[in-house]
Formats: C-alpha cells, structure tokens, sequence
C-alpha cells in the first residue's frame, strides 16, 4: 500500500518536474506579435498610462529587494494611481547599501525582462511564470496602501489564472508578451525622467539622489538607466528571437 506521504511527495515531484521542465519555443510569428502588441501599449501616450503601473511595481520591487539583501529594514512600499511609487528603507543613510539600493529602481524592469528572456531562451515558460508570481507575491506582503495592494493583486492574479486555467500556447504567448513588455517598458521610463529634468522637474529622482550619494553628476546617473535599458533590450531581444 502507498502511503499518503508517498503520493505526497510524488505529486510535489510531479509538480517539480512540470514547473522546472522546459517547454516548445512558440512560432516565430508568436514572438513577433508579442513584440508588437507590447510595443503598441509602450509606445502610445495613452495606454502607457495604465501598463506603467506595472513597471512601477518592478521598479519600487526592485528598490526593496536590493534594500534587504544589503542589509537594509525594509518599511513599506507604496504605489500611486499616478504611477508613482516610494519604497522606504531603514538603515545607514550613505554607503554601498544606499547607493545600490537607489540605483535598483531603473534598472530593475529591463534586467527582469533580461532575465525573463534567458529563461524563455531556454525553454522555461512555466518556470518564467511560477517565478513572476512568486516576486509579485513578495512585493504585495510589503504594500502599505489600498492602491499598491490593488495593483499588485490584479497583476498577480492574472500570472495565476494564465498559469492554471490556459493551456501551453497561451502561457507562451503570454510570458513573450510580458518579458518584451519588460524589456521595451524599461527603456522609457529613463527617457521621461531625463525629459522632466531637463524641464526643471524630478528634482529628488532616484539620479539626483544618487548624484548626493557619490558626488556624480545625475546625468551620468541617467547614462547608466539609458546603458542597462538599452543593453537588456537588445541582449534579451536577440534571445527572444533567438538569434
């Protein structure tokens, strides 16, 4: 007789198997529609407005888990309705674990997508979304305010109803559409920053605080938002399109 422990343990590696196994590349007409369809929420004033919520979320994401693994106490995160955020963090106020944590927020959505692209690269299309849903998850524990919860939520919730309810071809025509979102929707942000700095404003962005950090000017600070964007965009689309 098989004990329930057994089953147990032979259903987690069944569940193992399937999440770390690898998965058929889609077509390549697949790949490129995803390109277009993330470049057409990216590009227009219009639905970027809505889509950047979730670059927030990978931004401020990416502050916070830069924070902890530098020994920083993570306080809180907080998103806005106007796709602001704040990530606030107690600890040393200057030294490495303050700059890298400021320095996380720009550059987190395009080195994601940069991830993500390695892993579809690879054939990992489930593992890709398992490990989405997962750091979605991690961000909402530290949410403080309706909004952000609400967000965070509704993003993650859409990876767990990909996941469990729709079959292979969607989940890869999805996690290409997410992944070429991340890699185009990080590109912009740099530019907007850059755009509102040269117009007086964004006076306390992340660059500047870099900039009283280390003494660096922000705008080399901005060079390399720009160099990472524009980097994982290209290294991530070539692994997209696999060449």
């Amino acid at each position: 007789m098989v004990s329930t422990a057994s089953v147990s343990l032979m259903s987690l590696g069944s569940l193992w198997d399937e999440v770390s196994g690898t998965q058929p590349d889609p077509d390549l007409w697949v790949i490129v529609a995803t390109l277009v369809a993330a470049a057409a929420v990216v590009v227009p004033q219009a639905p970027w407005r809505l889509a950047r919520n979730a670059i927030t979320i990978a931004h401020e994401g990416g502050h916070g888990l830069v924070a902890l693994l530098t020994g920083r106490t993570l306080t809180g995160i907080r998103l806005h309705s106007d796709t602001s955020g704040l990530t606030v963090s107690r600890g040393k106020p200057t030294g490495i674990g303050m700059i890298l944590t400021a320095a996380a927020g720009y550059t987190a959505p395009p080195l994601l997508g940069l991830g993500g692209a390695a892993l579809l690269g690879a054939g990992r299309i489930t593992l890709l979304l398992w490990l989405a849903t997962a750091l979605l998850l991690a961000v909402l524990v530290m949410i403080r305010n309706a909004y952000g919860a609400v967000s965070v939520l509704v993003t993650g919730g859409t990876f767990v109803l990909v996941s469990w309810l729709t079959g292979p071809q969607v989940q890869a025509a999805f996690a290409y559409a997410v992944v070429w979102f991340l890699l185009l929707g990080g590109v912009r942000p740099a530019f907007e920053l850059q755009s509102k700095r040269a117009h007086g404003g964004a006076g306390d962005s992340d660059a500047d605080q870099l900039s009283r950090l280390t003494h660096v000017p922000a705008g080399l600070w901005l060079f390399l938002f720009h160099a990472v964007s524009l980097s994982s965009l290209l290294g991530g689309g070539r692994w997209l399109l696999g060449l």
